[in-house]
């Protein structure tokens, strides 16, 4: 839609000195002539914009100029402050809440009835997440590279990366960089770091690519599993992984099906069910339950 587009060029001459009309063009999946009707549309609608020509020049915004708050909606501010406010549930600062003071002033009637939409993004790990999501965002826009021990599965290690971006996905919060040691983008886990800190050593920035967060490109789901539960954990099959995860059997057991990633991490899960879950696939990881029961059974035996 058109008033969609204009909203799009405008936000972006607020956020850049300087764009072309091609620049635009690509960007919007439209015709140079189509962007400069736009542009003569927005001129029109009382927008300050300047065009230079020659080598460096563009379209540009005129210094000084700020957008009418009134372009938003009481729809738009409500879901501006939710964001703000999760961000706040998170962050070792009070930026985010003054930000919220600051676009709440003079915006009253753009604000109207009870909050109807709250974010909580905090963990059981608050008290130590906030100061390392922090850092990293220092180190982020003063391009400083990071340092700090990481735990994984595979082992202990230290990582220096130049950091790009913090991710909050799958319930965790990561930060996705150039990691120095495998000379490649790496995603790590906030809560697997510890002894972060910002070096103080600059980096010059590359021309990083987004982070491809697709669930199976991150972790690909190659094992098959297939497994017998008690009707009485039906509530944590469906909050996990949705009603479409399981069918009813004849006996009104739960036949459930899915593909995993990693045998570890399905069999530590399998394992918190108890004696209400059986493992049916794979047989390989059948064997290694029947292996850790045995073991755990020496443990627990009786003197």
């Amino acid at each position: 839609m058109k008033i969609d587009r204009l909203i799009g060029i405008l936000s972006i001459l607020l956020q850049k000195e300087m764009t072309t009309a091609p620049e635009l063009a690509e960007h919007f999946e439209v015709s140079r002539r189509t962007i400069n009707r736009d542009i003569e549309a927005l001129c029109k609608a009382g927008v300050p914009i300047q065009t230079t020509q020659g080598t460096g020049g563009g379209i540009s915004i005129m210094n000084g100029y700020r957008m009418d708050r009134t372009i938003l909606t009481s729809k738009d501010m409500q879901v501006i402050l939710a964001g703000l406010r999760s961000l706040d549930s998170v962050s070792g600062s009070k930026y985010y809440g003054q930000l919220m003071e600051k676009l709440q002033t003079g915006s009253s009637e753009l604000i109207s009835g009870k909050d109807s939409m709250l974010i909580d993004l905090s963990s059981w790990y608050k008290t130590s997440l906030a100061p390392k999501i922090a850092t990293i965002q220092d180190a982020i826009e003063n391009r400083h590279i990071i340092s700090f021990k990481y735990y994984a599965p595979t082992g202990e290690s230290t990582r220096t990366i130049e950091p790009y971006y913090v991710v909050f996905k799958w319930s965790s919060w990561y930060v996705y960089g150039w990691c120095r040691k495998r000379k490649d983008y790496r995603l790590f886990k906030l809560n697997r770091m510890d002894m972060l800190k910002d070096t103080g050593k600059d980096f010059v920035c590359r021309n990083a690519p987004l982070p491809d967060l697709e669930t199976e490109n991150i972790y690909p789901m190659e094992i098959k599993v297939k497994a017998l539960f008690t009707p009485d954990v039906k509530w944590r099959l469906v909050e996990e992984f949705g009603p479409g995860c399981y069918q009813e059997t004849k006996d009104g057991k739960l036949l459930f099906t899915a593909d995993y990633t990693d045998a570890d991490y399905f069999i530590g899960w399998i394992m918190t069910f108890g004696d209400k879950a059986e493992v049916l696939e794979p047989e390989d990881v059948r064997k290694r339950i029947r292996e850790i029961v045995t073991a755990m059974t020496k443990t627990y035996k009786e003197e």
